[in-house]
Formats: C-alpha cells, sequence, structure tokens
C-alpha cells in the first residue's frame, strides 16, 4: 500500500509547488517587468500621494468636478451593522443592484436620479449612464455623452469657460480599440485630475 501513496504523495507535492508556488511567482515577476503600473493597480500619484487607481471609480461630489455614474454598492450602516447602507464606489463590495428591467424599484430610482439630475441643473440632457448603475458598481468611466453634459456646471463652478472644459473632456475620451472595439470613454479620475491641472 505505502508503494501506491508514496508516488501520490510526491506528485501531489511536486504539482502544490509548480501550480501554487513556482507558477504565480514566474507570472508575477514577468507582469512586474512588462507591465509594472498595471501589475501594481494601475495606481495614480499626484504630488508623491496615490489619489487612485484608473481600474476603481470614485465619488465625485462637488460641483467643481465631473460626477460618476451612480453606484450600487452598500456598507453596514454605523448605527446597525446587521444593516447596509448606501456606500458609492465601496471596493470592499463590489457588487451590481441585481434589479431587472420590470422591476418597479429600479424605474422609481431611474426616475428619481433624472429628477435629481435635472433639479441640480447639472445637465441639460441625460445620458444612460447618468441615471443607471454599472454591473460592479465601481465603474471607472463614464461616456463622452454624460461627460459633456456636464461640462458647463463645472465650467460654472471652475470660473472657466465651457469651451475650455469641452476640449478637456474631448482630450479625455479614450477611443474604440482598432477603431472597432468596446465604446468612446472618459476615465474620470484621470479626467478630474486634469481639471486640476488646468487651474
Amino acid at each position: 500500500m505505502l508503494s501506491h501513496l508514496r508516488p501520490a504523495i510526491v506528485m501531489l507535492v511536486i504539482f502544490t509547488a509548480l501550480t501554487g508556488v513556482i507558477y504565480p511567482l514566474a507570472i508575477t515577476g514577468v507582469a512586474q517587468l512588462a507591465l509594472p503600473a498595471q501589475a501594481n493597480g494601475s495606481l495614480i500619484e499626484r504630488d508623491g500621494a496615490i489619489v487612485g487607481s484608473t481600474l476603481i471609480g470614485q465619488n465625485f461630489v462637488s460641483d467643481r468636478y465631473f460626477h460618476g455614474r451612480p453606484s450600487a454598492t452598500t456598507g453596514p450602516d454605523p448605527a446597525d451593522p446587521s444593516k447596509s447602507i448606501d456606500a458609492p464606489y465601496n471596493a470592499s463590495n463590489s457588487m451590481g443592484s441585481n434589479l431587472g428591467p420590470t422591476s418597479k424599484k429600479l424605474v422609481d430610482r431611474v426616475n428619481g436620479a433624472i429628477e435629481a439630475e435635472f433639479a441640480a441643473g447639472r445637465i441639460d440632457v441625460v445620458a444612460a449612464d447618468a441615471v443607471t448603475t454599472s454591473a460592479s458598481g465601481l465603474d471607472p468611466h463614464i461616456s463622452p455623452q454624460f461627460a459633456l453634459a456636464q461640462a458647463g456646471a463645472v465650467a460654472k463652478a471652475r470660473k472657466l469657460s465651457e469651451t475650455q472644459v469641452r476640449a478637456l473632456v474631448d482630450a479625455n475620451t479614450e477611443r474604440r480599440m482598432l477603431g472597432v472595439i468596446g465604446e468612446p470613454r472618459v476615465n474620470l479620475l484621470l479626467l478630474n485630475l486634469a481639471l486640476d491641472r488646468l487651474q
């Protein structure tokens, strides 16, 4: 029996070392050499401090910044940890709302978001991503349409010309890969950092 068990244990140890230790370390080493920024989370630094990642959205609330799409992420209620409350862009609890197109709660939330956008006077045209959440709740991008719809309000809050702000949106718009893959999009963090540099 030991003669059958010994080769099985040896193979288990060898493949555990290969697939659980050597292979991950090799891939990590290659990634650190070939794509160090991406391998370390695509972090963005400003004045020596990390301000975010191009992969994770942030909740910008000031009128001086472009706003991202709504986020369906939640977090524990500080008053009662057994309950949850809305916590936009909570990376420790990434999820979508899981509400379908026939959900009254979804329709009410979208209609409420549309009314809030118009009431705030930040936009004059509602892009779909201005009132709908992403699948992860952490999407760092918005559509160029949503960004341009906010350009007037951001320009007014910063005392800039709307033409300057629109040009900034255009300069920060990522085009389709190879001209056909994906949709044009604007990384919100990079756009807002470019806005800060403009002043």
